[in-house]
């Protein structure tokens, strides 16, 4: 009988959201789609309830917890409703990293695959979603008028910097699941920032990928971005303390989404303010 998901993580991007995926999929008691960010509850939910079951058509009975990791849920306003009704009350869970920094590295992915403007705070002006996946708390607003506070596990992209051990024990132990042991090379484990070896190749990878995902190939586009020889062959690693945004635009998204932070840390009981370096 294929199962719907009890678990999905629903944002934001570049805050952990892959390295995740990569250490639960290895995990015996769970079963996540092969292919991370499957987008049905905000771009593909006109494929109706069976597709997306069918997704999870490999899930089996030892598989306790059954999820998805979608990066783009937590700002997509008709998500949370979705959710709700098809799959009733589930485990949810975010990962919080500064904006800025999560603004910095989500313009340097798209950069590699010649997308948005080449001045970063020119692209804060122009690109909406590197502000709006910024705005945390009002993700959670939604989230939490759908599902109880108990059921949202609210994580901290720094917890996982600093304790990859930590971070994803305190994740199974959430999703009432045997603690899961990192090796030496799980807890080294990043994908550093990258430049494109050629910007052409990239591109054209982004836009094949894109291709695949609308003609139904997630599962494909699943294999092929985690693998390591791929990002070998398409990017090379750089030295992110070599590059930094420009004092103008850590203004900038201070001033936008000072209030996000606020509410993280009054309402949701995050701390971050200060961590951050934003108070």
């Amino acid at each position: 009988m294929t199962r719907l998901p009890n678990f999905i993580y629903v944002g934001p991007d570049k805050a952990g959201s892959s390295w995740l995926h990569e250490m639960l999929i290895n995990h015996p008691q769970v079963y996540l789609t092969p292919a991370k960010d499957l987008y049905y509850f905000d771009r593909y939910y006109d494929r109706g309830t069976g597709w997306y079951a069918d997704q999870f058509r490999d899930a089996g009975p030892t598989h306790r917890i059954v999820g998805e990791i979608c990066q783009d849920y937590l700002f997509a306003p008709e998500a949370p409703v979705r959710m709700l009704e098809t799959l009733g009350q589930v485990k949810t869970m975010v990962s919080l990293r500064d904006p800025v920094e999560r603004a910095w590295s989500s313009w340097l992915y798209a950069r590699k695959h010649g997308q948005w403007p080449d001045e970063f705070v020119t692209a804060l002006r122009e690109v909406p979603e590197l502000l709006e996946h910024g705005r945390y708390a009002s993700g959670l607003d939604r989230l939490t008028a759908q599902f109880p506070r108990e059921s949202v596990h609210i994580a901290v992209f720094d917890d996982l910097v600093a304790d990859p051990q930590g971070f994803l024990d305190a994740t199974t132990a959430f999703l009432e699941i045997d603690r899961q042991v990192l090796s030496e090379e799980e807890l080294s484990a990043r994908l550093p920032a990258a430049a494109a070896r050629s910007l052409v190749v990239a591109t054209l990878a982004r836009k094949a990928a894109d291709w695949t995902r609308e003609h139904d190939g997630a599962r494909v586009v699943g294999l092929v971005k985690r693998s390591p020889l791929v990002h070998k062959l398409l990017y090379r690693p750089i030295d992110r303390s070599t590059v930094r945004p420009a004092p103008e635009a850590v203004d900038y998204i201070r001033e936008q989404l000072a209030g996000e932070v606020v509410r993280l840390d009054t309402v949701y009981g995050q701390s971050v303010g200060a961590r951050w370096g934003w108070t």
